[in-house]
């Protein structure tokens, strides 16, 4: 497929406002696409050249894009930043400046000189192929090289591949092009979009996505997905199975008010037999899913996001306390004072999520981590055995005596065991519980009442707290103005529909330096129209894309026609009381908040209380 007729289908799905719509012209582009290029065209819709996990980004910096950009069409840096500050979209920029004429057309002296010393360093010649006549596999086999372009003189090698490239692309590919290594392609497509167009581009009905999912939940690789579909049908995606290095996604939990209806919902087996369940402190840590191939040690977030060089720690204790050859393991990662031997709070914990400066981080906020499950061992599959067990298995497997730690784990039967333990958990200042159903699988990516959380309550009417989605910001006035934000519009998850929908409107609860934070990672991710998988019905004074996830805290949950979360045409919105930010969730991808289904649970559970 040429390249400018995917950008043609990505210029679509960027006008359209309707999700329906957007799976429609997805489902054509890949009926349209052949087998040696449908991972590709899957990565390259997500702004990606290979599946979330791989450690593998091209990573342009703005400043460097503009640079390939005034190469390619002989203009110069700065009149590419200026004319990027006025659009806000470096892609604009660049069909623009392709727009005035064939690149490489009129060169000032300088940039030709310039010119020149790139193309000596590997730049591709515009005249080798015909403009707009190059291929989805030749620019992602450029954007590939770019990615894995490092050492000396890396940057300068990295414009001369990306100008080559533009030069040989028509202005609508340009625009598209340039936005990829930026990481912002604006289109907003999520997972389950894309898992909805493969179903209907292949199996003829976006219904039998259940069937692509579950394999998408074992691997994390979409690409992956559609190229056995298309070279093996739906039989051979189903037969896709769990692999040492490519990370399983998580399973998460549900929520029930108390250790009654805990005990009443998940303590009797298939049979009917009261069994009791299975209980684990919940740490306020971040999850770690750990994995092991013989001497190779890899970690990835619950987001998928390999994190391996930022624990040398976790890497050692792995090696050293782990007997298994191969092995998966779920775990929660703290940190921790080794003098006062107390876990520290969340806040502590993220700071050792980060590129640089490593070892110091390690030094001052050593981790440990808590297996809580295994998923795979000695090339062997555990996601179907019961997790009674993968706990036993877990307990052979594990050295516990460092910085990994086993979990440790009990059956209850009754509620009034639930509660002590429950009180205990707080007393020490943790979170609160994890419940467990004894003979359940582990559900790669579900969340359902196998898994549900018992948390200590807060001082108002609603017992926990809730994960937005910023969806915009509402511009400061007074002192505010100088943060840019006065206050956030946020939203949750509507799974079934694939959208964020609006939920409540935060002012309070941000310090200064939280308003200025906001505001610079907003501006990064800013759009000038609605995100097509957003519903709401209130407009801020600047939309961004929904990848921002927060903490929140609110008295109790309501009903509100304003906004969009659980309405109907008979129904109105939910929305939450007195909203106040506890923290930012950087460890979680915007899919990953709480889901309206979760919504209505807590406003019954709530009125029944009242």
């Amino acid at each position: 497929m040429l390249f400018s007729e995917f950008a043609e289908y990505l210029e679509k799905m960027e006008a359209t406002s309707s999700r329906l719509a957007l799976i429609d012209i997805l489902s054509d582009l890949f009926k349209k696409t052949p087998t040696s290029e449908i991972d590709k065209i899957v990565y390259l819709t997500q702004g990606r050249i290979a599946p979330f996990y791989a450690p593998i980004e091209i990573g342009m910096a703005e400043k460097s894009v503009a640079s390939s950009i005034a190469i390619a069409y002989g203009s110069d840096k700065e009149k590419v930043i200026k004319l990027f500050n006025k659009l806000g979209d470096m892609g604009k920029a660049a069909e623009q400046l392709s727009a005035r004429g064939p690149a490489f057309s009129v060169p000032p002296a300088s940039a030709r000189s310039r010119l020149t010393e790139l193309r000596a360093v590997g730049s591709p010649s515009s005249s080798v192929t015909p403009r707009s006549s190059i291929s989805v596999s030749e620019v992602f086999e450029v954007l590939t090289q770019i990615a894995k372009t490092s050492g000396e003189g890396t940057v300068e090698k990295r414009q001369a591949l990306l100008s080559g490239l533009l030069g040989k692309l028509d202005p609508t590919s340009t625009k598209h092009l340039v936005r990829i290594p930026l990481g912002n392609t604006r289109l907003g497509i999520g997972d389950p979009t894309v898992l909805d167009a493969l179903a209907t581009a292949k199996l003829g009905d976006k219904s039998k996505r259940k069937a692509l999912e579950g394999a998408y939940n074992r691997t994390s690789d979409l690409g992956l997905i559609a190229k056995t579909l298309w070279e093996k049908g739906l039989s051979g995606v189903e037969r896709l199975e769990v692999r040492v290095g490519a990370p399983i996604r998580s399973e998460l939990c549900e929520r029930l008010p108390n250790a009654q209806k805990v005990i009443e919902k998940m303590s009797f087996d298939s049979a009917q037999d009261k069994v009791g369940v299975d209980v684990q402190y919940k740490y306020d840590g971040f999850r770690v899913q750990i994995h092991k191939d013989n001497d190779t040690v890899r970690m990835f977030s619950r987001n998928l996001e390999e994190m391996t060089h930022m624990f040398p720690e976790l890497i050692k204790a792995t090696l050293e306390q782990v007997k298994a050859d191969t092995v998966i393991l779920d775990t929660e990662a703290l940190a921790y004072n080794p003098q006062s031997e107390e876990f520290l709070p969340f806040q502590e914990t993220t700071k050792r999520r980060r590129k640089y400066g490593i070892e110091e981080a390690a030094a001052k906020l050593p981790l440990k981590a808590f297996a809580f499950d295994i998923l795979y061992k000695n090339g062997r599959q555990l996601l179907d055995e019961p997790l009674a067990k993968r706990m036993e298995m877990l307990k052979d497997t594990i050295r516990d005596d460092g910085v990994l730690i086993r979990t440790k784990n009990q059956t209850v039967t009754e509620a009034k065991a639930l509660q002590l333990l429950l009180d205990d958990a707080i007393s020490k200042g943790l979170e609160g519980l994890v419940v467990k159903r004894l003979e359940s699988p582990y559900e790669a990516g579900g969340r359902n009442f196998n898994w549900v959380k018992l948390k200590r309550h807060s001082d108002g009417e609603l017992s926990d707290t809730i994960d937005c989605v910023i969806l915009g910001y509402i511009t400061g006035r007074g002192k505010r103005a100088e943060f840019g934000a006065g206050a956030l519009l946020v939203g949750v998850y509507d799974k079934d529909k694939d959208e964020f929908v609006s939920i409540s409107r935060i002012g309070t609860g941000l310090t200064d330096e939280e308003w200025r934070e906001i505001h610079k990672r907003a501006d990064k991710i800013h759009v000038d129209h609605k995100p097509i998988r957003v519903n709401s019905t209130i407009e801020p004074s600047v939309w961004i894309e929904p990848k921002i996830v927060i903490e929140v805290l609110a008295d109790e949950i309501t009903r509100s026609p304003l906004h969009t979360a659980g309405k109907s045409e008979t129904e109105p919105g939910y929305a939450l009381r007195f909203p106040r930010l506890v923290k930012f969730r950087n460890d979680k991808k915007a899919e990953e908040a709480t889901e309206v289904s979760e919504i209505k649970r807590l406003y019954e559970l709530q009125y029944k209380k009242k």
